[in-house]
């Protein structure tokens, strides 16, 4: 039997008591609950909870780094705080209508990776990138591809990406200015909280071990910088410049129903990066340019899992921190309207121009037949700063 609150939540709201997922302002941490947004670091004060300290700060790291027996407890007690009657006269005062404008950097980043697990995006930039040449490269079937991000340039949803400037390619040689080819991806992120000792791999078993949470991404991207430093070395100013995050993290526990078996098997695998059980998540995202919806990727068509992610990002003994961040790379489908990056949907014809916004939303299916919400990441382009 579902858990019910006293607040009339409606049964299609996509932050009921299934989800609570977790954001920051300046007054500490806050939940979401249907239209509201619990003050957490007050509520647990207003009952004697244990756990203000860890809800109380402007962040949510703290609470991450306490490891997913104390992640566990938390959500139970928030469950109770929001369902118990008895307790409705106390926590009730704490409750306050959502608002994502008073959200912060959910957590303090503490390194950035990003990878490129959509089979389908792989292909389709490979097509795009390298004409003439094997769509996918000889190791992608082999291992989760990544390359290290910048954890500084990690920035909340609402926050303005400017034009980035760089080096960009012409018959007469580079050339340095605004990029002309800007573009996003749209992503999901995976949000660490209990840290690896160094030296130590993270097997696919241990996951939830480790993940805190979900968020959505995305990790704008210069194409025509992109395109001309790209080898031998791969992505680094054309990628480095923004990545927005959206300020709501779901918490993995309230994503056990949304977790998908594939079809078909993998190729045959290295041991590190097999699965007991491989699964992936049915999470459908929307993209919008400027209101208009121009795509509806499916995250449960990727390639590799964030198991396997993550189980590669250490097997070379390299730790993990809390709050490190690693993103799943484009989500993009086997159609084109699924599809997860501008250069995929309109094929080099069409980039954003300055004042487009983007904005990435997503739901995933929970328990007892509920909608999970993630929130938005959104973003608008402002013009480039002049050399």
């Amino acid at each position: 039997m579902p858990v019910r609150s006293w607040l009339p939540l409606p049964v299609d709201s996509p932050f009921g008591l299934t989800n609570l997922p977790y954001a920051a302002t300046e007054r500490g941490v806050v939940v979401a609950v249907g239209e509201l947004m619990l003050d957490a670091g007050a509520a647990a004060r207003a009952v004697g909870s244990s756990y203000a300290d860890l809800l109380t700060p402007p962040s949510l790291d703290l609470l991450l780094a306490a490891g997913p027996t104390v992640w566990s407890s938390v959500r139970a007690s928030l469950t109770q705080w929001l369902s118990d009657e008895s307790l409705r006269a106390q926590v009730q005062p704490h409750l306050h209508p959502r608002d994502d404008s008073e959200l912060l950097l959910p957590f303090t980043v503490a390194d950035y990776v990003d990878f490129y697990a959509s089979e389908h995006h792989a292909t389709n930039l490979g097509r795009l990138l390298r004409p003439g040449e094997p769509a996918l490269m000889p190791n992608y079937k082999h291992l989760p591809v990544g390359y290290h991000g910048r954890a500084a340039t990690v920035v909340v949803s609402g926050t303005d990406v400017r034009r980035p400037c760089g080096q960009r390619a012409t018959a007469d040689g580079p050339t340095f200015g605004p990029s002309e080819r800007l573009d996003i991806e749209a992503e999901v992120g995976f949000v660490v909280g209990a840290p690896s000792a160094r030296g130590q791999r993270v097997s696919t078993d241990a996951f939830t071990d480790h993940v805190f949470g979900v968020c959505l991404v995305n990790d704008w991207s210069a194409r025509d910088i992109q395109a001309w430093e790209y080898r031998p070395l791969g992505p680094f100013l054309g990628k480095s410049f923004a990545t927005s995050i959206s300020p709501w993290v779901v918490p993995l526990v309230a994503l056990e129903d949304a977790r998908v078996w594939p079809a078909s098997a993998q190729s045959p695998l290295l041991p590190y990066l097999r699965e007991r059980q491989a699964w992936g998540l049915d999470l459908r995202l929307e993209v919008r340019v400027n209101g208009d919806l121009v795509s509806r990727p499916p995250y449960k068509s990727m390639h590799w899992s964030p198991a396997q992610m993550l189980a590669h990002l250490t097997s070379n003994g390299a730790n993990i921190r809390t709050g490190d961040l690693y993103a799943s790379g484009t989500v993009s489908g086997p159609r084109r309207q699924e599809w997860g990056s501008l250069i995929e949907l309109w094929d080099n014809e069409r980039f954003l121009a300055d004042g487009d916004e983007v904005v990435i939303t997503a739901t995933a299916p929970g328990a007892d037949g509920t909608t999970i919400g993630f929130g938005e990441v959104r973003g608008r382009i402002s013009p480039a700063t002049r050399p």
